[in-house]
Order: structure tokens, then sequence, then C-alpha cells
């Protein structure tokens, strides 16, 4: 699977950008290999330099041995850096972000969702402009398109690692036992949920207490109802309304499985961590979330090899394809404004996000988004699957929280959750979404 970035090259290019993409300037800036700069010289001085830098990769996470190693590679090559690395659960992460960036207490370096996510951390003036210390050995092994969502207004923010994206994991040996395979429309995936209850089985895990894991389900249905161009229009305001019968479908079929009880019972009160817990020791048997859940499955069930990935399935054909996904290179490493040390941490990121891509993938956490130059024979063969999805898609959608405004997105996770607990119909929730867009 070398080189497997080329293959998601011309489809990087549709992912959807909050700000014009245009080439990144040359530059003389050295790469991390090189003698440092007199400038970089200067901000050293004669001590150590401390870089501090937060991310969602947890312990937990499927990513974090990936950090880990990455970070320890820099630190032995660059041996007068120290890179501290501060962890935080998803949800609460994106609030404190937020408040960091308000206040102008962002550490070195941050990890953030690219789009709109982090079009007003731009806005702001917090965030270093990274043009600069994309050096050709970079571009060399990251095409510049990966980076659409780290770019506003021509200019370079951050650097990508990884192209997650969503998909139904399923335990293939409680298929097997019942004679079923991987649903690729909605009336096969009603089937297999009902042959599970029949069983007294819950068919989904899912976590509604962290919304993004309900989000993710509900946005992969919807892109499988209206389809990619639909779905980015509506969501990024460009005249399409979300009181649209392909949303309302969508937002129906999701209630349809919440009233059947193929969901976890309790997920209002469940993480993420509780729920995916349930899918490895086999209570349930599917879930849908994103690639980085190959890596999981390799080291939190305990017989990895019960376990399989396929697309979700497709509610309308006349809109969607089962080779659209959602997801796209959003996770991003970014440069705070206030740095002390801003030569050093912009060459930093494009290392550590070299190094993060390289070892991610050999876990099975993430599909690589930089070149792909070493033996990856060894790579588990859920994300080896996961991968071939991704060469092959037809189409990239960014997840709605990340592609919206924050403010929007916000809105959307809570009407979600009140959809969820039947606070509100399916009808009012396009209404209630068609309002917020401004539509």
């Amino acid at each position: 699977m070398k080189k497997v970035l080329h293959k998601l090259l011309p489809l990087l290019l549709t992912v959807p950008m909050m700000a014009t993409m245009v080439g990144c300037s040359q530059s003389n800036t050295p790469a991390p290999s090189e003698t440092p700069s007199s400038t970089q010289e200067s901000q050293k001085g004669n001590g150590q330099v401390t870089l501090t830098m937060w991310s969602i990769a947890t312990e937990s996470d499927a990513f974090n041995p990936a950090y880990t190693k990455a970070i320890a590679d820099y630190e032995a090559a660059h041996p007068e850096v120290k890179i501290v690395h501060e962890t935080f659960e998803n949800e609460s992460y994106k609030t404190k972000i937020k408040s960091a960036v308000a206040a102008n207490e962002l550490p070195d370096i941050f990890f953030t969702w690219g789009g709109g996510f982090s079009e007003p951390f731009i806005a702001s003036g917090k965030v270093l402009e990274l043009d600069s210390y994309f050096t050709d050995e970079y571009k060399a092994q990251l095409p510049i398109a990966a980076l659409t969502n780290a770019t506003y207004n021509d200019k370079l923010y951050g650097s990508t690692f990884t192209t997650p994206v969503s998909a139904l994991f399923y335990n293939k040996k409680m298929f097997d036992e019942r004679g079923l395979t991987p649903p690729t429309t909605w009336d096969e995936l009603a089937n297999v949920c009902q042959t599970f209850l029949s069983d007294g089985i819950t068919p989904f895990g899912v976590s509604v207490k962290d919304t993004w894991v309900l989000a993710m389900c509900h946005d992969a249905l919807t892109l499988k109802s209206a389809g990619p161009e639909k779905t980015k229009q509506a969501i990024t305001k460009q005249g399409v309304s979300y009181n649209d019968p392909d949303f309302l479908a969508s937002a129906t079929k999701l209630k349809e499985l919440v009233d059947m009880g193929a969901f976890l019972n309790g997920a209002t009160g469940v993480s993420n961590d509780e729920a995916s817990a349930q899918f490895y020791n086999g209570t349930v048997p599917m879930y849908i979330t994103g690639s980085w859940m190959g890596g999981s499955i390799l080291t939190d069930a305990q017989n990895p090899e019960d376990f399989s990935v396929a697309p979700v399935p497709v509610i309308n054909s006349n809109n969607a394809k089962i080779t659209d996904f959602m997801g796209g290179a959003a996770d991003t490493l970014m440069v705070a404004q206030s740095t002390k040390y801003p030569d050093i941490a912009g060459n930093a990121v494009f290392e550590l996000c070299r190094s993060i891509s390289k070892y991610a993938y050999l876990d099975g956490a993430g599909i690589a988004a930089w070149e792909v130059d070493y033996d990856d024979s060894g790579v588990n063969p859920i994300t080896q699957k996961i991968a071939e999805f991704a060469g092959e898609a037809t189409s990239f959608t960014l997840w709605f929280d990340t592609l919206m405004a924050a403010e929007d997105a916000g809105e959307y996770l809570a009407l979600l959750q009140e959809l969820y607990m039947g606070n509100i119909s399916p009808q009012e929730f396009v209404e209630s979404m068609a309002i917020q867009l401004g539509e």
C-alpha cells in the first residue's frame, strides 16, 4: 500500500474549505535536520527550549502512542528542545481551546480541527502563519491539497497528519453466526438490527453523552441520504435549506433506530470509552465512528480477529454512493502567535506531523496523509481496508461540527441530543437547523 497519499490526492481536492487555497510560497527556512538559523539560535540562547503542546491524544486514545513516539523521535533529533505534551478529552478540549484563544493563553503548539472550527482563531490573529516553514522537503511528502482545511485567505496556518473517515465497524463473528453480511442499504441495515434485536442483542454502541459520537452516526446517515454536494451546501450556507426532504429522511431514520431500541440503553449517560468497550467485548455488534477505531480494536478487543469494517449504508442511491465518506484531512497542529520560539515551533509542527502520520498508520489508528515511504506490510487488516476505502472514495465531506461555524456546531449538537431523547421530532429538528443556518 505504498504511496497511499497519491491515491487520495484527487479526493483531497474536493474536501470543502472555509477559505481559498493556493500554493504556498517557497522558503529558505532550514529543515529540522539542517543547521539552525541565527534567529533560532537567538531564540534558544544557552539553555534548553521547552515547547508545550496540547492535544486530544489521551492515554485511552488510539493516537496516543503515535504522539509519544513522534515526540521521542523529535527530541532525540533535537536534544536542545523539550516538548511537554498535555492531553484533554475531546469535548472538554473544544471549550478549553476556545477559551485559551480568547484569553491569549495558547500553548506553543496545539491540536485543532481545520475548516470552520479554527476560522475564528485565525481571524483573531492568535495563530502563527506557517508558509515559510513548509519547506520543499515537506512539500515533497505532503500534497498542498491535504492542507486545504488549514489554509485561510491563501495563507497556511497548520499541518495535518491523517485522513480519517467514518465507517461501520462490526463484529463479523456475531454476523457470521446469524448468516448476516454488512448492510449496504437502509433496508439491509434495518434487517440486521431486527435480527440482533430478536436475539436480545442491542445492535449499536453509541455515546450521547459525548455528543460527537452520536453526531458521527447522524452525519454519516445524512451524507448517504442527501449526498455530498447538498450536504456541504446546506451546512456551509450556500443556498440549500436544511428543511429539505433528504435531511428529514436522515433525521427520521436515526429516530427509527432509537425507537426500535437499536442503540445502547442509557446512552445519554454513557461516554465514548464506555460505549466502545461494549463493542470490543462483544456486547454490541456495530459501531459507527472514525477510522481510528481500527487501532483501538487491535489494542482493546480481546479477539481483534472477530472484527471488520464496511462503508456506512446508503439511504438514497439517487443522491449518494457507497463510496461517499464523511471525513477528510481536518486534524491539525497549529502554532500560537504568542510563542517565544516561532522558528523552532514552526518547523517542529511539520516534523511532528510527519512522524505522527507514520506511527498512527502503522499502529492502525489513522490513514496516513503523508507519503508512505516505509514498510507498511504489518498494518492491521482493518486499517488496510479503510485505507482502500479512502483510496477508492468518490468524495470526502467534513463532519458537521468541523465544517460548520463554531456557533452553529454547538446548536447542532444540542438539537441532535434533543432529537435522540425524543424532545423534538425529526421535522422540528430540520426546521430548527434551517433557522440556525439562517435559511
